[in-house]
């Protein structure tokens, strides 16, 4: 099946178009939706111009659409951008990285449904824990882009997601509630390199800001090297 992928940029949608890439279905496009807007309730805002990096890297299409990031009417926004994808690329379905937001699951499942398309979040409630060792054994380069809770602070901020992050996340899970896979909000990703990446991105410069206890890691010059 010709699928059409949401990528954000960060660990959850890419992984879940290697899930649907390992079950025989074609990635024939990526999506990003690029929001003005930081506080968007439906879209990943860290580095999302570099997703055109990931798609390089990959060999795959890139259809981005912009939006201003007002809430709710962000989502025609996406449903021109699905549509658009739909109409170019032949697609029969859209996959997402959604694991547990049923604010944004369930509006991006009512516009597929809306186009007649198959909707996958093969993510969806998974065991955190056994998602996270995964993504570290199957070679995925994912480092965090941002921390927006406590007790997260800038020391966490550029490093990659490896095991000893996992068992520093574990820890914070165990004191604080933290969410392992970040689904509370609490961090972001970027993903430097995936399985399905004939290059690795490189980056070449980044500056970090910290401050009211939320920080980003914004990458600032990055080029594409050989896997």
């Amino acid at each position: 099946m010709k699928i059409g992928a949401l990528i954000s940029g960060g660990k959850d949608s890419l992984y879940a178009a290697w899930r649907m890439i390992q079950t025989g279905h074609e990635i024939a496009c990526f999506i990003t939706i690029q929001s003005r807007n930081p506080e968007s309730y439906m879209f990943h805002t860290p580095n999302i111009g570099l997703t055109r990096l990931q798609a390089e890297a990959a060999g795959i299409p890139l259809l981005i659409q912009d939006t201003d990031g007002l809430e709710e009417k962000e989502l025609d926004d996406l449903a021109v951008a699905i549509v658009r994808a739909a109409r170019i690329y032949g697609l029969e379905g859209v996959v997402t990285g959604a694991i547990q937001s049923v604010y944004q699951a369930s509006r991006i499942e009512r516009i597929c449904h809306k186009e007649n398309l198959w909707c996958f979040s093969p993510l969806w409630l998974c065991d955190q824990d056994q998602y996270l060792n995964t993504l570290v054994s199957d070679g995925f380069e994912v480092i965090i882009a941002g921390v927006f809770a406590e007790p997260l602070d800038e020391t966490w901020l550029g490093t990659r997601i490896d095991l000893p992050f996992i068992k520093r996340i574990h820890h914070l899970n165990t004191r604080y509630h933290v969410s392992l896979a970040g689904e509370g909000g609490e961090y972001e990703s970027f993903v430097c390199f995936a399985p399905f990446f004939t290059k690795r991105i490189t980056i070449r410069d980044a500056r970090t800001w910290f401050e009211h206890g939320s920080g980003g890691y914004v990458i600032t010059r990055a080029g594409l090297d050989d896997a």
